[in-house]
């Protein structure tokens, strides 16, 4: 039995609520409606798409938080953080980040994403990159979704350095790993 719009619509606002990171696509197939139709009921709600949904709720939760750059210069989307120990941040690959020919994500911008994130977990004003160690596993592919996580090693070793290993997944699938020795300006 369909449900009627308005139902839809207050259910639709309650999941978005607690989950705001759920596409319109996964949205469509919970509701069993179009993904259209998720798309109208989420412009009449005013509830904005997903990439600004994921902007607003990391403004909101960490502006204040990561004390190393300042939250817009993360690449990709900090969804969670906990200072020198983890993070995770989502990056959605879009026709600017990709390889006009093939569709293949650059590998510069899965850096660039592993990168920021190993600098914004460094719980210190100043921390900077200072050698890094990466593997990519797979080509990544232009609509996918990179989820990178943060994971802080070794904060205090003799050289002011903290070791952070980043690993990036599309779904299940890893496609990125790369290990960073961060400098940082105190222990």
């Amino acid at each position: 039995m369909k449900m009627i719009k308005k139902e839809r619509q207050q259910r639709l606002q309650d999941t978005i609520n607690n989950n705001p990171f759920i596409t319109d696509e996964e949205l469509a197939e919970q509701f069993k409606v179009s993904v259209q139709t998720i798309r109208l009921d989420r412009l009449e709600l005013s509830i904005p798409e997903l990439r600004e949904r994921i902007k607003n709720v990391a403004e909101k939760r960490f502006d204040d938080e990561v004390k190393s750059l300042p939250i817009d210069e993360v690449i990709g989307e900090i969804i969670d953080i906990d200072l020198d120990k983890s993070a995770i941040s989502i990056f959605e690959v879009k026709k600017e980040h990709v390889f006009k020919r093939n569709s293949i994500a650059r590998g510069h911008h899965l850096f660039a994403q592993a990168n920021s994130l190993a600098v914004a977990v460094i719980n210190d004003e100043l921390a900077l990159t200072a050698k890094a160690n990466i593997h990519f596993t797979r080509s990544v592919k232009q609509g996918e979704r990179v989820v990178a996580k943060a994971k802080v090693c070794d904060i205090h070793n003799e050289k002011d350095r903290t070791i952070v290993n980043v690993d990036s997944f599309v779904g299940n699938e890893l496609v990125f790993k790369g290990e960073f020795e961060m400098f940082r300006n105190s222990k």
